[in-house]
């Protein structure tokens, strides 16, 4: 009897233990997927983006001053405020002037501008270090920060030609989008799978075109701009001059292909080791009223250029 009562509990005790076991097993997928679910929706819905603002920025200074703003507090040129139409008071942004990379943080205070089509006014002080006083007006990028960010002369974005080249209307006079912000943009790629690549997220926009012996190091797959095709070989030679008086640096030459058994001569600007650096230089060319085109040229060797010394792209 006491035999019979142990191996009932002995076998009791099995079960149970392989009930458990089987559970455990079929709760644990279960439990997996919803953690990478739970994941999946707090990187959806914790993303924030940052508003970025391209057109004309004047200033205005001593025939204002002490004059009441829009938010009720006296203008004063010498703190570094601004004036924007429908922004929140108080709305601190980081304004860079597109021509020269210099940058200043602002707080909006006022109301306007209302003329020209300008998108925002800059007391003196902001507007100064910005090269602004001088000239009157300057094309700018401006990004609403942090309220946290200390006003004043500031660094440049370090991401100013992905922020450009990002513009959905760059030929429109003005333009206002939203951008990822830095630290989402990380957080989107370190979740994305490592298949899932697009050619914008190649690498980062380079702060300068690449020149001369520098192609040599670069990967198989590059980019360049084509700027134009011509059956008159002088027509692509005066194409050439005028795109290097407007910048020395920039690596041009002239290709001819034969298409139907007719030679046509191509202007073409490269390489550029992502889709990203070679857009951002089709735009810019754009905005100087030159056309071209993106083209990608996987597994080619690097193009023969002279050797310049690499310098910052065509100025918009």
């Amino acid at each position: 009897m006491t035999l019979t009562r142990t191996t009932f509990l002995t076998s009791g005790l099995l079960f149970i233990s392989v009930y458990l076991v089987l559970l455990c097993a079929l709760a644990s997928p279960a439990a997996a997927r919803s953690l990478r679910a739970h994941k999946a929706k707090t990187t959806a819905t914790t993303l924030s983006t940052t508003t970025v603002l391209r057109g004309r920025a004047s200033w205005y200074g001593r025939e204002h001053q002490g004059m009441r703003t829009s938010s009720g507090e006296r203008f004063n040129r010498f703190k570094y405020t601004c004036a924007h139409k429908t922004l929140p008071f108080g709305t601190r942004l980081r304004v860079t002037n597109i021509k020269n990379g210099k940058a200043v943080v602002v707080r909006v205070s006022d109301r306007g501008p209302f003329r020209h089509q300008r998108i925002i006014d800059l007391a003196e002080v902001a507007a100064r270090p910005l090269g602004i006083v001088s000239a009157g007006a300057a094309s700018v990028i401006a990004q609403v920060v942090p309220a946290t960010t200390p006003l004043g002369p500031s660094a440049a974005p370090a991401n100013l030609l992905a922020i450009q080249a990002a513009d959905p209307t760059p030929a429109a006079a003005f333009a206002t989008y939203d951008l990822p912000s830095a630290a989402d943009s990380a957080l989107v790629a370190a979740a994305a799978p490592a298949t899932a690549t697009a050619p914008v997220a190649a690498s980062a926009a380079p702060s300068a075109l690449p020149t001369g012996s520098l192609l040599a190091a670069r990967p198989a797959s590059r980019f360049l701009v084509q700027a134009g095709t011509f059956a008159d070989a002088q027509n692509a030679q005066a194409l050439r001059d005028r795109l290097l008086a407007l910048d020395p640096a920039l690596a041009v030459q002239l290709s001819e292909e034969l298409i139907d058994g007719k030679p046509l001569q191509r202007v073409l600007i490269g390489q550029l080791d992502s889709w990203l650096a070679a857009e951002t230089v089709r735009r810019r060319l754009q905005a100087k009223g030159l056309a071209g085109l993106v083209r990608q040229l996987p597994g080619q060797p690097a193009l023969a250029v002279n050797d310049a010394v690499a310098a910052p792209p065509i100025a918009p």
